[in-house]
């Protein structure tokens, strides 16, 4: 299972815990591997200053199977960037499965891949802003938008807000390498137990057989 994780200028650096949950799952399986990749390669600036430096650019990122795009107050900016919305849907045209970490769910639905499939995203928000949720429901009427953990619809799959990027990782091992990868690397996460609890609160909707081959390792 090789996995691709977008990064752009404005990302919430606790997404970076999608990449953080990948490394412990290398502890538990050698049929894993996974990259960075934003628009140009090279240093990204998340949210509030920190700066991570991507492996790859659009151009040149090698083949994955699954491609996770991280969610932040950036994500305003990307559903105009039609280079980023162009770079899903030629990944979800070559048979990667998209997937997305909170707000990145409003980019994946700018490229209209949501068209009449579930999605969730964040839900809780600060201050005077709209609730993610909501902005989704405005900005594609034609998505049934829902409050979960994760909605898998197959060839896309959408995971709630902030640390729920945790489960939605830990979904896409349980889907891609199996439920033994999913429980053993949330084990030494010390992450079982929350799993549990968010599982209990929030569904995982399975909108499709979720029987997955992998095709790079």
């Amino acid at each position: 299972m090789r996995v691709a994780v977008v990064l752009y200028n404005h990302i919430e650096p606790i997404e970076l815990a999608v990449i953080g949950t990948l490394s412990m799952a290398k502890r538990v399986t050698d049929r894993l591997s996974y990259f960075t990749v934003s628009e140009k390669g090279g240093m990204v600036e998340l949210q509030n200053g920190l700066r991570v430096e991507a492996d790859y650019s659009f151009a040149n990122a090698p083949a994955a199977d699954v491609v996770i795009i991280t969610g932040g107050p950036g994500w305003r900016v990307q559903v105009k960037n039609e280079s980023m919305l162009d770079f899903i849907r030629q990944r979800h045209a070559n048979s990667e499965t998209v997937a997305s970490v909170c707000t990145g769910a409003l980019i994946v639905g700018a490229t209209g891949l949501l068209a009449g499939k579930a999605a969730t995203t964040k839900a809780p928000v600060t201050g005077p802003e709209e609730c993610p949720l909501e902005t989704l429901a405005r900005q594609c009427p034609d998505t049934e938008v829902v409050e979960a953990v994760v909605v898998d619809e197959g060839e896309i799959v959408t995971g709630g807000g902030v640390t729920l990027g945790i489960d939605l990782t830990l979904y896409l091992l349980e889907r891609f390498l199996g439920a033994d990868v999913c429980y053993e690397t949330a084990r030494i996460m010390e992450y079982d137990a929350a799993m549990d609890v968010n599982q209990n609160r929030r569904p995982i909707l399975r909108c499709h057989d979720s029987s997955t081959s992998v095709t790079t390792e």
